[in-house]
C-alpha cells in the first residue's frame, strides 16, 4: 500500500523544543532532522515532510497574521499532500484551530493540530506520543478516502474538533477539553473513531477565506461590574462586534445602563453575542427574564459556541456588509462549532 504524504507546519511552541546539552537552556530544534529527535517516526508508512515558522512563536503571540499563514501553505501544498500536523504552543490552540476551521470551506482532507505540556527533548514528554499519533490520524484513510476531513485537536490519546475544544488546565498532560462535543477519536491500542461524530463538507471544492475584522470586544460579566467602566467598549467608531460571557444559560443583570449600552451599539449597527461563561452548556436566550431582554433589543445567542470559536467566528462573520447576513453566519452551525437549541 502507498504511503501517505503529511506535511508538518511547526509554527512554535513546546514540542518542538529541546535542551541544549551545552546551556541547558530549551531552544527550538531543526525540523530537518526530525527523525533524529523523534526515531519512532521511520517506523509509521508515512511520507514526511515539514516546514517551519522563520521566526517560531510563542502561541501567546499568535495573532490573525498568523492564522493566515497556516491557512496559505495548507492551501498551496493541499494537493501534494494528503494531511496536515500543524505544531502549536497549546495556550492559544483552540483559538487558532476555530479560525482555521471557518477559513477553509470544503476542507476534505485533515488538518491536525497539536501541541505538549514538555518538550520533546524531555525524558517524560507528552510530545512524542501526541505527535506520532497526530501524523498517524493524518495519514489515515479508509477506501482511498480520508478518515478526518476537518480542523482538529489531537491531545492525550484523544481527538477533538478544532472549533470544540478550549484549554482547560495548565499543568494536565490531558490538556484540552472539548466540553459540548464528543471526542472525535480515542487512542488506545487501536485508534478508535466515533465516525457519526465526524464532520463532513456539503462542499466539493476548497475555498480559504483568510480576511478578519478584530475590532470586536468581549467582554465576561461579574457580580458587581461596574457598566461605565466599559462605556467606551460600545462606542462605534472603534468597535463592530462584542461577545458577552453571560452567567448560567444567557442571563445578565437588569441594569439600565448595561442595556443602554447594548440598545444603542445594536441600533447603531453594532452586533453583540451572548455565550456563556460556564465550562459547559448552551445559551437558551429569552428562558429566563434576565436574559429575554437581548431578545428585545436584538442580541444574538451564541448558543453553545466556546469562547474560541465565537472570537474567531465572529471576525469573519463582522467582514458581511449586511448585519443580517452576519448574524444569520453567528448563529448558524458552520463547521460542527455549534448545536441550535
Amino acid at each position: 500500500m502507498a504511503s501517505s504524504k503529511v506535511l508538518i507546519i511547526y509554527t512554535g511552541g513546546t514540542i518542538g523544543m529541546i535542551k541544549d546539552a551545552v546551556t541547558g537552556q530549551l531552544t527550538s530544534f531543526n525540523f530537518d532532522h526530525l527523525y533524529d529527535h523523534v526515531p519512532e517516526l521511520k517506523r509509521l508508512n508515512v511520507d514526511l515532510d515539514s516546514v517551519s515558522f522563520e521566526n517560531p512563536i510563542d502561541s501567546s503571540e499568535i495573532k490573525p497574521e498568523d492564522w493566515q499563514k497556516i491557512a496559505s501553505i495548507i492551501e498551496n501544498k493541499y494537493d501534494d499532500y494528503d494531511g496536515f500536523v500543524v505544531l502549536h504552543g497549546s495556550d492559544t490552540m483552540a483559538y487558532t484551530a476555530s479560525a482555521l476551521s471557518f477559513m477553509f470551506c470544503g476542507l476534505k482532507k485533515p488538518v491536525i493540530m497539536t501541541g505538549s505540556q514538555l518538550p520533546i527533548g524531555i525524558i517524560r514528554t507528552d510530545g512524542k506520543e501526541n505527535l506520532i499519533t497526530a501524523i498517524e490520524i493524518a495519514a489515515a484513510k479508509k477506501d482511498s478516502e480520508a478518515i478526518v476531513q476537518e480542523v482538529a485537536i489531537y491531545f492525550e490519546y484523544h481527538l477533538y474538533r478544532g472549533n470544540r475544544s478550549t484549554k482547560f488546565s495548565a499543568t494536565n498532560f490531558e490538556a484540552i477539553q472539548s466540553p459540548n462535543y464528543p471526542v472525535l477519536a480515542s487512542a488506545g491500542v487501536e485508534i478508535n473513531y466515533d465516525w457519526q461524530e465526524l464532520y463532513r463538507s456539503k462542499e466539493d471544492q476548497l475555498s480559504v477565506d483568510t480576511d478578519f475584522n478584530t475590532r470586536i470586544a468581549l467582554i465576561k460579566l461579574y457580580p458587581g461590574l461596574n457598566f461605565e467602566i466599559y462605556k467606551s467598549i460600545f462606542d462605534r467608531a472603534t468597535t463592530d462586534g462584542i461577545i458577552l460571557e453571560t452567567f448560567g444559560s444567557g442571563n445578565a443583570p437588569s441594569d439600565p445602563i448595561f442595556k443602554k449600552y447594548c440598545k444603542d451599539f445594536i441600533d447603531q449597527g453594532g452586533i453583540i453575542l451572548n455565550i456563556t461563561q460556564c465550562g459547559s452548556g448552551s445559551v437558551l436566550q429569552g428562558h429566563y427574564e434576565t436574559s429575554a431582554v437581548f431578545n428585545e433589543i436584538g442580541v444574538f445567542s451564541g448558543y453553545d459556541l466556546t469562547t474560541e470559536a465565537a472570537t474567531t467566528k465572529m471576525m469573519m462573520a463582522l467582514n458581511e456588509k449586511n448585519k443580517s447576513k452576519a448574524g444569520e453566519l453567528l448563529q448558524n452551525n458552520c463547521r460542527g462549532e455549534l448545536t441550535v437549541k
